[in-house]
């Protein structure tokens, strides 16, 4: 028997295949994993939120010396927003906390760094997990990052609905141009959301007051010059990095879209999303997101037991293997070509 980071007994290593029965005997395996650790999710917060807040304050005080420095320490805050991002996306699923109240607490309080409406965004990736990599269910009101046309369906398309369609998607636009207006301005707008989601409409809102209330008050003490030179570079790197990290595990050549009647939860997990091998460094700042796989299995997993669960079961690492450098070229490829079963970059 072997003990888990949460200190659960956990059955001894197995070889559960993939398919033929086994994903309900791999569910239970991952089961144990799912019960969240108080003391590393404090730690966790703690290790994001206040070294974030660390490089903020260094941030206004170096533009006395230099701006260049400025954005210099922009990197790290931004990794470490993108670190708080994995903490609210963990409360989201109810992952970080065994309490429903502290998971959407902290999740609301991560929103408000992360310019994101926790409770709307919460139920919209929600769907995200419902219907990912389902060809039939594509168009429920999701993003361009979270669908695809098929290569038939590309083909037919108009000389204009094809250039508007590419132009959308050209790496440049869709991977650094989109995600900070994404963060900036979509998110401050229910202008996606139905209108019978009333308590996710009204986190909009909300979310807006509080940021709104943080940046008055930042701005009445350093100004509102300083608060803008430092948050909006530290803003557009952490949405550019984010995006990136959330699409591009799902969007590698021999990924898996597939039709209503074919499609299972367990399969779309396994071979539609990802393991994306980083190094350590950027695993840490990363929150293992790079686990994807294990992550669409199961969310209910609290990301700092993914690492330990991948190690432990052996069928998890037959998943799609993504490195840095395969990952970066996978920002071409858009659509689903059904007769070759396959992701391919426009003709």
């Amino acid at each position: 028997m072997t003990q888990d980071a949460v200190g659960a007994t956990l059955p001894p290593h197995n070889d559960v295949a993939i398919g033929d029965g086994g994903h309900a005997l791999l569910r239970e395996r991952l089961r144990p994993y799912q019960t969240p650790n108080l003391v590393r999710s404090l730690a966790q917060l703690a290790t994001s939120v206040l070294p974030f807040i660390g490089c903020w304050a260094l941030m206004v005080l170096s533009l006395d010396i230099s701006y260049a420095v400025t954005l210099l320490l922009a990197v790290p805050a931004a990794g470490f927003l993108v670190r708080i991002f994995i903490i609210q996306h963990d409360c989201g699923h109810g992952a970080f906390f065994r309490s429903r109240r502290a998971n959407d607490a902290i999740g609301t309080l991560c929103g408000v760094m992360t310019l994101t409406p926790y409770a709307n965004w919460r139920r919209q990736h929600a769907g995200h997990h419902a219907n990912w990599n389902n060809l039939d269910r594509r168009n429920s009101g999701y993003d361009i990052y979270s669908s695809c046309l098929t290569l038939d369906e590309y083909n037919a398309l108009g000389h204009r609905e094809r250039l508007f369609h590419r132009l959308l998607r050209y790496p440049v636009v869709a991977l650094i141009l989109l995600p900070p207006l994404v963060f900036l301005v979509l998110y401050r707008f229910p202008f996606d959301t139905p209108s019978d989601w009333r308590q996710e409409r009204l986190s909009v809102h909300k979310t807006n007051l509080m940021i709104a209330a943080l940046l008055l008050t930042l701005a009445a003490w350093l100004g509102f010059g300083t608060v803008l030179l430092v948050q909006l570079p530290i803003t557009i790197l952490a949405a550019i990095a984010g995006v990136w990290l959330f699409s591009v595990q799902h969007r590698f050549e021999h990924t898996l879209w597939v039709r209503q009647e074919q499609w299972e939860p367990q399969l779309a997990a396994l071979q539609g999303s990802s393991y994306l091998r980083l190094s350590a460094i950027l695993q840490w700042f990363t929150g293992n997101i790079g686990f994807h796989h294990i992550h669409h299995l199961n969310p209910r997993i609290p990301n700092y037991h993914l690492q330990q669960c991948h190690r432990d079961i052996r069928a998890l690492q037959e998943a799609p293997v993504l490195t840095l450098g395969g990952a970066l070229a996978g920002g071409c490829l858009w659509l689903w070509d059904e007769a070759r079963g396959k992701l391919v970059p426009f003709p």
